[in-house]
């Protein structure tokens, strides 16, 4: 087992290296005019080359890419070029690493940035992840327990009439009517845990997680519906139950595992993508996270900002596939001699 999780490690470390690259041409290397990204909207052509220079955009990509690393591993220092560090010590920037870079726009570290709204995204994810697992896949084992009657049919329907709704129209249906109108809930406003404790951070997230949940659950509904039907025609589910095992050990025991591995694979994934940010979401309810970031930030021509935000994303990605192919070894040990 320890080989294979190495193994995977390795091969997680050597995809988000490549990631990384592959960002830096899209936005360094790409026949783009880089100077209206670099200071923004109205910056003078004088402004322009001079920020390049202090964030070192006016160097080579190979260069770029190597000090973005470098700043990763052991942090870095803005300005970029040592002539500017000589003639205007003030100004110089300590990013601590693992250093995203320098956003202009901002006057702050994309790490720093990321840090001040990673709570909210990972708030959010983590509570819609829960809503919607538990609900997709109870009621996907109910639809295929009662397979071809009205509960089956039912609950189809309705995960069907959830799954065609767009995000930001229920949001702004639960907004205005739960929250506004009828008053069953407080307006949402994300409070931390600190402030607020587990029942406040909880209220705030209400809403918006319920808003994240509903498109991800009717998904799963139908998804875990189906996997565990197509486990019930399985061989060895007919032996468990010429044994005479209880119907309960048959279903949770035998098809629901074998189920469980596509299913797994989706929810890693699904989160993975909810880490790097909510943006609908967070828009509707004016959740300050790293989804709404990365709205202003392409707003706003933030080009280290957007460039770190992917990165993260990718990393997010690559980190859930290790941890997919982790429990698939758990759930499956002959994954491990792949």
């Amino acid at each position: 087992m320890l080989a294979y999780v190495i193994r995977r490690v390795f091969a997680g470390v050597i995809m988000l290296i490549v990631m990384s690259i592959v960002t830096f041409a899209l936005f360094f290397a790409s026949p783009i005019d880089q100077e209206s990204f670099i200071c923004g909207k109205n910056c003078s052509a004088a402004q322009k080359k001079e920020t390049a220079a202090a964030m070192g955009y006016d160097d080579s990509f190979i260069n770029q890419w190597s000090d973005f690393a470098k700043g990763v591993v052991a942090g870095r220092d803005f300005p970029d070029d040592p002539k500017l560090r000589e003639t205007a010590p003030q100004t110089i920037v300590r990013c601590e690493a693992p250093c995203l870079g320098y956003s202009r726009e901002r006057g702050d570290t994309v790490t720093n940035l990321i840090k001040d709204t990673f709570p909210v995204s990972f708030s959010l994810a983590v509570a819609a992840f829960v809503l919607w697992m538990a609900g997709g896949i109870l009621f996907g084992v109910l639809a295929a327990l009662k397979k071809g009657m009205l509960i089956d049919r039912g609950v189809v329907g309705l995960s069907l009439i959830g799954f065609a709704f767009p995000t930001f129209f229920v949001g702004l249906l639960l907004y205005k009517f739960v929250a506004i109108q009828w008053g069953l809930t407080e307006i949402p406003r994300y409070t931390s845990i600190a402030e607020g404790g587990i029942g406040g951070w909880l209220s705030g997230l209400t809403l918006p997680a319920i808003t994240l949940c509903l498109f991800f659950m009717a998904a799963y509904v139908r998804m875990t519906r189906s996997y565990v039907i197509e486990s019930f025609q399985e061989d060895y589910v007919r032996t468990a139950r010429a044994k005479g095992l209880p119907e309960r050990t048959v279903t949770f025991k035998h098809a629901l595992r074998a189920a469980l591995t596509p299913i797994v694979t989706m929810a890693g994934l699904d989160f993975a993508g909810l880490m790097g940010g909510a943006i609908i979401t967070e828009s509707v309810f004016n959740y300050p996270g790293m989804g709404k970031l990365a709205v202003l930030a392409s707003t706003d021509f933030d080009l280290p900002t957007t460039v770190g935000l992917v990165i993260l994303l990718a990393g997010f990605v690559i980190a859930a596939n290790i941890v997919v192919d982790l429990l698939y070894a758990v759930i499956d040990p002959r994954v491990r001699l792949g």
